[in-house]
């Protein structure tokens, strides 16, 4: 098995931002502490920066402090940054080719959030033949209201691990998946 963390839109926006997320509480813990043992272990990283390419975008616009990946990320190494603009990482990028021509079968997700974009991916690499690791406690979302219903950060978030489970995904805590990749070193 060779795996490619993807560290999905970990921007200030999520933190400093419009869109703070909430839950779970020690998912930014969690993503640093995957990225730290994946650089240790060789394992590709690639940090996934969503950009709203509309001209007055409030979110995840282009030249704004909510669209830079956060800087404890910057801090450590990785392998690429893709630019997307739609919740899907391969949709309309280089992702596909990029593991291909590195020969990556198996995807770990970590970053945000865990409904949208995380949830996509997982799922739109499934259906392109990758296996697919999805990290429970380093991924995360928030509260979210609009004219369907609303739901709590943690409701939604155990849903979509619940429904990746099902089908999609393998879903693991940080340290199951740290002791899981390190056999197959």
């Amino acid at each position: 098995m060779k795996r490619a963390l993807l560290v999905i839109d970990v921007q200030n926006e999520y933190f400093t931002g419009k869109l703070p997320v909430t839950y779970p509480e020690n998912s930014f813990e969690n993503i640093i502490k995957v990225i730290d043992f994946a650089n240790e272990n060789k394992i590709p990283v690639l940090l996934i920066q969503h950009t709203n390419p509309e001209k007055d975008a409030a979110t995840f616009k282009k030249g704004t402090d909510g669209h830079k990946i956060h800087e404890e990320v910057m801090k450590r190494e990785y392998d690429k940054i893709i630019e997307k603009n739609l919740p899907g990482s391969f949709t309309g990028t280089e992702l596909g080719l990029w593991l291909k021509e590195n020969n990556i079968d198996t995807l770990v997700i970590s970053g945000y959030m865990t409904q949208m974009c995380c949830d996509t991916t997982a799922r739109h690499a499934m259906h392109l033949g990758f296996n697919v690791e999805f990290l429970s406690d380093a991924t995360g979302t928030l509260d979210i209201s609009n004219y369907a219903g609303e739901i709590s950060a943690e409701e939604l978030h155990k849903a979509i691990l619940i429904t990746q489970a099902t089908r999609f995904s393998e879903v693991m805590s940080a340290d199951e998946w740290i002791k899981t990749a390190v056999n197959y070193k």
